[in-house]
């Protein structure tokens, strides 16, 4: 009888939807994973509900504040504080003057950490009255499991999303047409106030594996290790991803591909352009971004 509960009790353990079996984690190695369809219905998950740092996904809620305080053509005098913010290459010059659609392609698309503070200094005034509505948002959204506790996603007081919560982010983000622009290019050039040309390229590498990538934003601290939320297009419509604390760059890629496949598997759905799958590039930067 002792033996039949103990039975029956792995068995409810291993049909939980929290729960990840020993396959689940050879299948997707990162912490916590999440795949789901446009309605928001959860496809496959691994670890939905565990709480983890974001680190740059959070430029996604960045953007959408942003967005709903100011014009894309409004001029951004760089400030100290932004320019002080530890970030990777490209820098931005203080006291130069950059558009708001400019400084939102710089965080999105190249994870510029003073871009995001100078965006939140611009909407809100400084950045903590920024992170409020930040907080405010997440909550709109219905990520109920999520803190920011700055704009750009750095290591920086008690920050945490879910995988879950990250999803039902980047679903709400591609309701902005901008930022579902600025997610699906490659190339993107910057011209300043200083007559400077910044050239960037998209940090997500699976743009150039596939015409079915939406767009998705990528974020990586020594805390959080390599994240990623994204959208591919499929027959049955866009599928939603997150990717929580995968080991490295390269294994993030991989875990993305296996996991947009089991989610098209789910759903039966087929890509409309499948990734392909030679060698994926891996990022060398690297700074936190």
């Amino acid at each position: 009888m002792i033996r039949l509960s103990i039975l029956l009790l792995s068995a409810l353990v291993l049909v939980s939807p929290g729960y990840a079996s020993p396959l689940d984690r050879h299948v997707i190695p990162a912490k916590a994973a999440v795949i789901m369809d446009a309605s928001g219905a959860i496809l496959y998950s691994k670890y939905p509900d565990a709480k983890l740092a974001p680190a740059s996904t959070v430029k996604l809620v960045t953007a959408m504040v942003v967005l709903d305080k100011l014009p894309l053509d409004v001029k951004v005098r760089i400030s100290k504080n932004a320019v002080k913010t530890r970030s990777i290459r490209p820098r931005i010059h203080r006291d130069e003057e950059l558009t708001v659609s400019d400084l939102l392609h710089l965080a999105l698309m190249k994870s510029i950490n003073s871009s995001a503070v100078a965006l939140a200094e611009a909407a809100a005034g400084t950045e903590r009255d920024f992170v409020e509505l930040m907080n405010r948002k997440a909550e709109e959204i219905g990520a109920h499991n999520t803190l920011f506790a700055n704009a750009s996603g750095l290591p920086k007081g008690i920050q945490y999303t879910t995988a879950e919560d990250l999803a039902l982010i980047m679903k709400a983000a591609l309701s902005y047409p901008m930022i579902r622009e600025i997610l699906g290019k490659r190339m993107y050039v910057v011209r300043t106030s200083e007559g400077r040309d910044i050239v960037i390229d998209n940090s997500n590498n699976l743009l150039w594996h596939s015409d079915s990538m939406i767009g998705g934003k990528t974020g990586y601290t020594g805390n959080a290790r390599h994240c990623f939320v994204y959208a591919v297009s499929t027959d049955k419509g866009p599928l939603i991803a997150a990717v929580l604390g995968a080991r490295s760059r390269s294994s993030l890629w991989r875990t993305a591909q296996r996991l947009t496949e089991i989610g098209m598997e789910k759903e039966g759905a087929s890509a409309i352009n499948p990734f392909n799958h030679p060698p994926v590039p891996i990022d060398t930067e690297k700074s936190e971004d």
